[in-house]
């Protein structure tokens, strides 16, 4: 049978190709139950969405992530946009975020980390970029990583146990906050699907999915 909804996951999040022949109000009727028949697969995750096949005005387009979020546990936390123009401005309205943030606290680092390169922060960074494996990044404050995490960090490096860790793939090769440790293994492991954040909870380190609008909760920096 000819499906008119079909969800591919990849490394930035869901891609969702939309038939284009059935009327709308059907294929939201078709997206609600492919939804809800695999919620339970995808849990509770925050995702960036892609949507292709269809073309659709922004109405129809916020349509669609309401369906989505409505019969599942899928937090959409942002429509990736083929348009490229759309996509530069949504850019340039993160790093103006971004310059924001450094100008009130501190840091933030553009690039990616490589294998046997450190960063230290004496206050709370932003990685614009991965941290490979074999590369460190340390902070007095918190660590907010824009990209994969496969290495080592380090939040509350001075003893600061309120200090968080997050990032938008979470598999560290070591994980600290203040004096605290946890164990991931000999080799970077995914700590969750999609954006996590790692802080101290009952003396211990704790790993949860990121619940809230990403962009509002870096405002903790």
């Amino acid at each position: 049978m000819h499906s008119t909804v079909v969800i591919k996951g990849n490394k930035s999040g869901l891609t969702v190709i939309l038939d284009p022949a059935p009327p709308f109000e059907k294929l939201l009727e078709d997206v609600a139950v492919k939804f809800r028949e695999s919620a339970r697969f995808w849990g509770s995750v925050q995702m960036a969405l892609s949507l292709e096949g269809r073309e659709m005005t922004p109405e129809e387009e916020f349509a669609v992530v309401n369906t989505i979020t409505e019969n599942s546990q899928i937090e959409i936390l942002c429509l990736l946009d083929r348009d490229l123009e759309r996509t530069r401005r949504c850019e340039k309205a993160l790093n103006e975020k971004l310059m924001e943030l450094n100008s009130r606290t501190g840091n933030f680092y553009k690039g990616s980390l490589r294998a046997g390169e450190t960063l230290e922060a004496e206050a709370s960074i932003v990685v614009i970029g991965d941290v490979e494996r074999g590369a460190r990044v340390s902070a007095t404050g918190n660590i907010v990583v824009l990209g994969e995490c496969r290495g080592i960090l380090h939040a509350g490096a001075a003893g600061n146990r309120d200090a968080v860790a997050v990032a938008l793939e979470m598999a560290p090769l070591q994980l600290r906050i203040a004096s605290l440790q946890l164990k991931c293994g000999d080799r970077p492991r995914r700590l969750g699907r999609g954006p996590m954040i790692a802080g101290v909870e009952d003396g211990r380190i704790a790993v949860k999915p990121l619940k809230k609008s990403f962009l509002s909760r870096i405002n903790f920096i």
